[in-house]
Parts: structure tokens; sequence; C-alpha cells
């Protein structure tokens, strides 16, 4: 009786080269996948610390931006209780000193709550907070109770009520027509006050 001997089966050649470059391929993604993960957290971080960095710079810019009205209105009264509004077109703080607001297109109601009230307009105007004065400048018409004055410039005092002029200034009131190098307006708006070189023609009913 002839006994076999047991050999054995060996490996394909195929499935062992297939078993080495999967072996091959497992050790270089324990190595790419930790590397690639390191690399997002890395870029991760620093898109937070640019757009930190960033947001930090423009902040100020953003804050320190004068911050402009449209159509503002402030209204208030003089060391004696006289009412007198202020409008604009659009207003704005100078950004270089904020007690300063830049006023377009302003106008002032002297009298607002008195029977005749006058109105004072400019193309452009500056109110000085601390100071509590209103420059006008720039084609400054005044009008109401029956008169209407043009002149380049009007200062206008919110503490005593008193508005005055600088400039040749011309117009017609109910009584005729009158010249002048300088004005002032007292006691509501009531007396008006011509200087230099003062001409005038009163017209006789």
């Amino acid at each position: 009786m002839t006994l076999a001997a047991a050999v054995p089966a060996q490996p394909h050649g195929r499935d062992f080269e297939r078993w080495r470059r999967r072996s091959r391929l497992i050790r270089r993604l324990r190595v790419i996948l930790p590397a690639l993960i390191a690399l997002i957290l890395l870029a991760m971080a620093g898109f937070v610390l640019h757009t930190t960095f960033l947001g930090r710079d423009a902040a100020p810019r953003e804050a320190d931006a004068p911050i402009e009205l449209v159509n503002p209105r402030f209204v208030g009264k003089d060391d004696r209780g006289r009412a007198f509004v202020i409008t604009a077109a659009a207003a704005v703080r100078d950004e270089n000193d904020y007690q300063r607001v830049l006023l377009e297109e302003p106008a002032l109601i002297l009298d607002a709550e008195g029977v005749n009230p006058r109105r004072v307009t400019a193309k452009s105007g500056v109110y000085s907070e601390d100071r509590r004065v209103l420059n006008l400048d720039g084609g400054v018409r005044m009008s109401g109770a029956d008169t209407s004055f043009d002149t380049l410039s009007s200062i206008f005092n919110t503490a005593t009520g008193e508005l005055e002029g600088e400039g040749p200034i011309s117009g017609s009131s109910s009584l005729g027509e009158i010249t002048a190098k300088s004005y002032g307006v007292y006691d509501k708006g009531e007396r008006l006050v011509f200087k230099g070189g003062v001409r005038g023609r009163i017209d006789s009913k």
C-alpha cells in the first residue's frame, strides 16, 4: 500500500502580490491621513487668526466713521426761554472736532413759537456745540414778518438768541428797501439793526 504525503497548498503568486500592494497602501495611508488632518487644522487656525486681526483693524475705522443724519431737526431755547428750531438736509460731525456739526442746506427758525417767526436759510452751516453758536454761510436769506434780506453769512448765538451778520446785506420790508454792511436781529426778531454804509428807500403810503 502506497502512502501519499500531504503537501500544503502554496498561495498563488498574484494573490501574494496583491496582498503586498495592499499592505504598502495601508502603511502610506497611516502616514498621509494624519498629515492631511494636521494641514486642515492649521489652515482653519490660520483663517480664524486672519479674520480676527482683520476685524480688529477694521472695527476702529467703522466706529470712528462719522454718522450722517438725514433731515435732522434740533429744537432748543435760549437763556430767556425763547424757542428756536434748526433743520438741515443733512448733518455730520466733523472728523477732526466732534464738537462741530456740519450742516447741509440749514434753516434756522427764530421765535418758533411766536406769532411771526423768522426763517433764515443758507447753503451750508456749522453748529459748535461747545460754544452754542451756529454759523451760516453762502446765500443766507432771512424772511418773515413782511421782511426779506439777503447776505453772505450770519452767526446765531443759541444762548442769547441773537442773530448777527457781516458782509453786504440788502433787502426789503413793508417800509421799503435797505442796504448795509452788517446787521443784527434782537428781541425775538422784532428789532433789526443795520450798520455800516446804511442806505435805504422808504415807500410812502
